[in-house]
Formats: C-alpha cells, sequence, structure tokens
C-alpha cells in the first residue's frame, strides 16, 4: 500500500562484457537485463560491450516485478553519457517491450504518493497510466509512449505533455435504486440504519424474497466517499491492476460480491506476492456475502479480526503486509437450507438436525459482530401489483447525509469516522440514555442473554437511530427499535 524509494545506480567499466543487476532482484528484475539490451539497440541507442554492473538500493529490500525496465535503462545511459541533463529530480516507472514501447504496471497511484513525498518533481510513468499518477498534488506526471520519446523529452527537442487525472465509475454510471424495490418496508429501514451508522447487517429470508437485490442497492444511499476515502480505495484497486488504464480516482464507493466457494486467502489477500483479497478491495464500501452459510468457515473465521481492527495483516515467511478494510459487511441467508423455515404459505422440509448442522456453519463470535438482523418476508402481491412508485434512493440518503453530518461533527478530531466504529472510551460518552432507554436496555440485556459485544453493538446502533431522528439523546423507542435488530439470532439460534 505505500511505495518505496529505490535508487537505481550503473557502473560501466573495463573488463569482460557483463551486466549484473544487484540488490536482491527477483527473476522478472533480473529479465530487465535482456529487456533493456534488445529495447536499446532496436531503438538505435548504443549498448556498452563492457562490464556494466546496476545496483538497485536500498540493497536489503527485495525488487519485485518488471517496473524496474526504464529506470535500468535510463541509468546506463546516464552512464554511458547518452543523457546530459540533470534528472536527480525526477523517478521513472515502467515494464519495456524489445520494440522499446513503455507498458503498463500496476500500483502506479501508491509509487506516485511515495514519490512526491520524498522531494521528487517529474515522475515519468507508462503512458496508460499517467492519469493514474497525475492525482497526486504538486507532482508533474509525464505519461510516455516509448523509449525514443522519453529521450527527447529528456533532450529538451519535443517535450511531453503532462497528464491529467481522469475519474473511474465502478458502477459505470448505474447504481440500482431502492424505487425499484416493491414492499419491504422493514428491512429498507434497516439498511437506512446501516447505512446512517456504517453498521454492518445480516438479511435472513426464503429464496425470491429480495435479500440480494437489497443489499445491491445499499450503495445508492452511502454517503460520498471523501477525497481522503477515494485516496485510499483507488490505492487498494491499483495494487491489485483493477484501476481501469487511462483513468484513476474511483468515485463510487466499492461493492464487492464474491462467490461462495471463495478461499480464505481469496477472502483475507495473501498468496505467494501478497495481494490484496475481498475484504480489503472492498475497503470504504460494502462486502456483499450472499449465501453466508454455503461459505467455508475457514474463509469466515478470517473476517472476525479485520471487522474489529478495519485493517487486515498477511504475513509470509519473506515479508508482512497489511491492508486497510473497513467495510460494511452486508451478508444473506436462507433460514434453512431448503429455505422456507417461518414461511407463512410453504411448509419447510428440513428436520431440527438439518436445521443445526445448516445455522451452525455461522458461528456465534462471527454473528456477535454484525450489528442489525432483519427478517426478509416474502413480497405480498398488492406490494408486487401495485403502480405506486416506491420511495427513490435520493430521499432515503438525504436522511443518511444527515445523519452522517452529525457524526462527523461529534467525532470531529477523533479518528472515528461514523457510529460503527465508535471506541470504547467514547462509548459511554457518545450514547447517552435516558431513564426509560436504560430500563429498556437491561430487561433487553436480561431476556435475550446478549454479550457485551452485542450490548455495545445495540448502543451503537440505538445512537444511529437517534441521530436519524435528530435526538441527542438515545430515547426508548430508539433502543426498541436496536434491540428488534438483535432478536433473530434468539429466534433462528436457540433451542437448535
Amino acid at each position: 500500500m505505500d511505495g518505496y524509494m529505490v535508487e537505481v545506480e550503473a557502473d560501466v567499466s573495463s573488463g569482460m562484457p557483463a551486466f549484473d543487476i544487484v540488490g536482491l532482484p527477483d527473476a522478472a528484475v533480473r529479465e530487465s537485463r535482456d529487456r533493456v539490451r534488445t529495447a536499446m539497440k532496436n531503438c538505435g541507442y548504443g549498448f556498452p560491450v563492457s562490464r556494466i554492473t546496476v545496483n538497485l538500493a536500498p540493497a536489503d529490500i527485495k525488487k519485485e516485478g518488471p517496473l524496474y525496465d526504464l529506470p535500468i535503462l535510463v541509468a546506463i545511459m546516464k552512464a554511458t553519457h547518452q543523457i546530459a541533463c540533470d534528472i536527480s529530480d525526477c523517478a521513472f516507472l515502467g515494464e519495456l517491450s524489445l520494440s522499446g514501447e513503455v507498458r503498463s504496471i500496476t500500483g502506479v497511484l501508491p509509487m506516485a504518493i511515495r514519490a512526491q513525498k520524498a522531494g521528487i518533481r517529474k515522475l515519468f510513468v507508462p503512458y496508460e497510466d499517467g492519469a493514474e499518477g497525475a492525482v497526486v498534488d504538486g507532482l508533474e506526471v509525464y505519461p510516455v509512449r516509448d523509449v525514443p520519446q522519453l529521450m527527447a523529452h529528456l533532450q529538451g527537442r519535443e517535450f511531453i505533455e503532462r497528464a491529467v487525472p481522469q475519474e473511474i465509475s465502478l458502477s459505470h454510471g448505474f447504481i440500482p435504486d431502492f424505487s425499484q424495490v416493491r414492499g419491504q418496508y422493514e428491512a429498507k429501514r434497516a439498511l437506512e440504519v446501516a447505512a446512517a451508522g456504517g453498521h454492518n447487517v445480516l438479511l435472513i429470508g426464503p429464496p425470491g424474497s429480495g435479500k440480494s437485490m437489497l443489499a445491491k442497492r445499499l450503495p445508492s444511499i452511502l454517503p460520498d466517499m471523501t477525497f481522503e476515502e477515494r485516496i485510499e480505495a483507488s490505492k487498494i484497486h491499483s495494487v491489485a491492476g483493477l484501476i481501469s488504464k487511462g483513468q484513476s480516482l474511483l468515485s463510487d464507493r466499492p461493492f464487492r460480491n464474491p462467490h461462495h466457494t471463495v478461499s480464505a486467502v481469496g477472502l483475507s489477500g495473501g498468496g505467494t506476492v501478497p495481494r490484496p483479497g475481498e475484504v480489503s478491495l472492498a475497503h470504504n464500501g460494502v462486502l456483499f456475502l450472499d449465501e453466508l452459510p454455503e461459505f467455508s468457515r475457514t474463509a469466515l473465521e478470517v473476517l472476525r479480526q479485520p471487522m474489529e481492527d478495519g485493517r487486515v495483516t498477511v504475513s509470509r515467511v519473506h515479508s508482512t503486509v497489511s491492508y486497510p478494510c473497513s467495510v460494511m459487511l452486508v451478508a444473506a441467508m436462507n433460514p434453512c437450507p431448503c429455505g422456507y423455515y417461518g414461511h407463512p404459505k410453504k411448509k419447510c422440509s428440513c428436520g431440527d438436525n438439518v436445521m443445526k448442522k445448516y445455522l451452525n456453519r455461522v458461528s456465534g463470535p462471527l454473528l456477535d459482530r454484525i450489528d442489525i438482523h432483519v427478517e426478509v418476508p416474502p413480497v405480498e402481491y398488492d406490494d408486487l401489483s401495485s403502480y405506486n412508485e416506491a420511495e427513490p434512493s435520493a430521499k432515503i440518503k438525504e436522511r443518511v447525509d444527515r445523519a452522517r453530518a452529525i457524526q462527523t461533527e461529534r467525532f470531529k478530531d477523533t479518528g472515528v469516522t461514523c457510529n460503527a466504529r465508535i471506541t470504547s472510551d467514547l462509548l459511554r460518552k457518545v450514547c447517552c440514555t435516558d431513564e426509560k432507554a436504560s430500563v429498556v436496555l437491561r430487561q433487553a440485556f436480561d431476556k435475550l442473554g446478549l454479550s457485551a459485544r452485542a450490548y455495545d453493538r445495540v448502543l451503537k446502533v440505538s445512537r444511529t437511530i437517534a441521530d436519524l431522528d435528530s435526538s441527542e439523546v438515545i430515547r426508548a423507542d430508539h433502543v426498541l427499535e436496536a434491540v428488534q435488530y438483535r432478536t433473530l439470532d434468539k429466534k433462528y439460534w436457540s433451542g437448535l
């Protein structure tokens, strides 16, 4: 996620012709020798028949990937006096083709941010990645098509036009709207509360009741990302190579919907060369897990620590990397394997043992970390056949934005972004309840057997409901609605 500076040094001396690269290069970096040599010859530049040593400093950090091709070529041409200009304030990134074209690489945005912090004024990147690096203020980014174009710029013969940033929309301009959802007023209210406070949600209902349809419309009522959030999300997508060529910052909140066959590594991140997983790619957005019990137990348990900390750490023998993963988790599941437990018109064919085995796939600790559990019942015919327009996402978003504005003012200079992220030291301070609300909380804690974590989450959801109501104090009706969102674990998981 965070770039670091690598200085490329080249020495050309007498002796038997050789081309060595030192400084912990991997196989892709060592292969730069052939790409650089061939590119220089095919572009008409002289390649020295001498002993060439290229050092990548600092030498104790492993260098990976083909992005060192271009700086190695520039270093050699500087050492052989084919470049005479001062390049001390310049940095170079890019893979070379054998014909001298500069090919696209991944991770340009975090590298551009690091270059700007290090005092670099000019950054030369592949042409397709120019817009991605151009988003960084105080840095001149030049998109390079091929080696001759770069040499013409450095020699002052023909200058390259600076790159300008271009936004990217993951939804391609289309986000599903809540006006398309018929009925399901309770579920839509629960998602409004979740969006207003950044809470995790579990939707439980029979097949065809609209769980996936509701979840996919959640981004339409989430607050717009701040510039800092867009930078963070774009850095992760850049590292993963998911930024479209010629574009720079994400404009929409990410929505990731991995299939239930995803592995634990695919969900949390990792691999031989660690890469962000689905939970990190959904940073500052929504991670939707449809058919929750069908995910492997190992994959689901991997989410427990990232959901609490907002960061996932991947440890390997040679390195340890951390990726941010502040996400809204939205999960959906059937109440039983056949899907019709509790259905008003269809009979459930599952026995108690089958039910228990199915529901036990979702562990209690994971369920405890989900703030809101809501039933999604079958849609009534009158709702489906009605021509009345349902409330659009824009109106719901207005209420969500007002609640988030209250939270932004409340948590100013605390590092907390929303009610779901309230820290333990702030909880009692910001979640003030009146006398009746305290009585309701006590009764709910005793009757439902809530854990300490569940109690805290009820308080946080109550705070969000109060914010939607523009109330400074949490009242009894706010607590009652929040407790209502914790009763499904009691209904479905008890007695099985």
